[in-house]
């Protein structure tokens, strides 16, 4: 009776904030019997933005942190980079970190900001600004604080757009690889994936070039992830215009790319993540359709190349996507995604108790 009120209560607030049930009462009941969910939770349940878009979670001494931008709709001037940091079991109300703010007094959207805790120094968020992802730029700030308090912006060097929604990684040499990307402003608009590196724990950047095509085809993809598979090998996966899941790898830590290949997973062009689990195996967030942004699933891999299927996040009609994905220091792993572009959902996995099924050419089993 009381885990059927708690969820009943969940239903009423999920009312109240969006004017009908994020979920149906039956599937907010069923989500907790999932022996891979801790826990499922709305970060704010109240703000003072319309829209909010393109989360980033990260582990602090202190504790979590997320993010995201927020305002009154994707790319209008008001949209800033919120932040809540979740203490004493629950979340703080959003606090805005960052906006657009010019010299001249005009301002710009702030755009897919990523939170990054290297080995050793300050909390580093970086997030974009600019009038459309086509003439951004990008800009990071530093907290000692556990993103209590921010240093000032500064913006980044010309060329160097930072991790452009996914978290970088951290090699165990120290080099830290972000997946960046650029959406080019000439007649064809095409997309490129490139990435950035840092041997200095942040302060400076270099960038790769621009990760070829493969020889018989053009594949339009952004916003790359990167799996660490050795102390040598990455992996990066992403959004296409094709249809499909990229993947591309390394073999040198980063500095070099294979051309793009297109993978047995759906992609709808909408943003995934995903992390090396502390076991050695692959965990993905992603939309596995080919159309829509629903709904919103989990898979693992063992390889990186064969998925099995774990965890439907979402499944009713509406947006749900722009997942961001890590693993805690205590084994669980967190993620965080866009709901109807209204809230951000905070959902705790077990990874260790997911229910594996495999996937035959990418189909997701019934």
């Amino acid at each position: 009776m009381l885990r059927r009120r708690r969820w009943w209560i969940w239903g009423v607030i999920g009312l109240a904030f969006h004017g009908a049930p994020t979920r149906s009462l039956a599937a907010q009941r069923a989500a907790p019997e999932d022996p891979g969910i801790v826990r499922s939770e709305f970060i704010f349940t109240t703000a003072p933005f319309a829209s909010a878009h393109a989360s980033t979670i990260v582990e602090t001494a202190d504790g979590l942190a997320a993010a995201w931008f927020g305002g009154s709709a994707e790319g209008a001037p008001d949209v800033g980079i919120w932040l809540s940091r979740y203490e004493h079991g629950a979340w703080t109300p959003p606090v805005e970190v960052a906006v657009g703010m010019q010299p001249d007094g005009s301002r710009y959207a702030c755009w897919n900001p990523v939170l990054f805790q290297p080995k050793r120094g300050p909390l580093l968020l970086f997030y974009k600004v600019g009038p459309n992802p086509r003439a951004w730029w990008g800009l990071i700030r530093t907290s000692s604080d556990g993103g209590r308090t921010w240093s000032a912006a500064r913006r980044l060097p010309d060329g160097i757009l930072g991790p452009i929604k996914d978290k970088p990684v951290q090699l165990a040499d120290g080099t830290i690889v972000a997946g960046s990307s650029t959406e080019s402003t000439d007649a064809r608009n095409s997309w490129r994936i490139h990435f950035e590196r840092s041997v200095d724990n942040g302060v400076t950047w270099t960038a790769t070039s621009a990760i070829p095509f493969p020889v018989d085809d053009t594949i339009d993809a952004i916003q790359p992830s990167i799996l660490v598979h050795s102390a040598e090998v990455l992996e990066a996966v992403g959004r296409t215009r094709s249809g499909r899941v990229f993947d591309t790898w390394s073999q040198d830590r980063g500095a070099t790319w294979s051309p793009l290949a297109l993978t047995a997973l759906p992609n709808p062009n909408s943003g995934l993540d995903a992390v090396t689990l502390s076991d050695g195996r692959f965990l993905m967030v992603y939309n596995h359709t080919a159309s829509g942004r629903t709904p919103l699933n989990v898979a693992v891999s063992r390889d990186g190349r064969r998925w099995s299927a774990a965890l439907v996040l979402e499944h009713d009609p509406g947006e749900y996507s722009y997942p961001a994905v890590i693993q805690t220091s205590d084994g669980l792993v967190h993620v965080t995604y866009t709901g109807k572009r209204t809230h951000i959902r905070h959902v705790v996995i077990d990874p260790s108790r997911l229910r594996l099924r495999p996937m035959l050419d990418g189909q997701w089993p019934e």
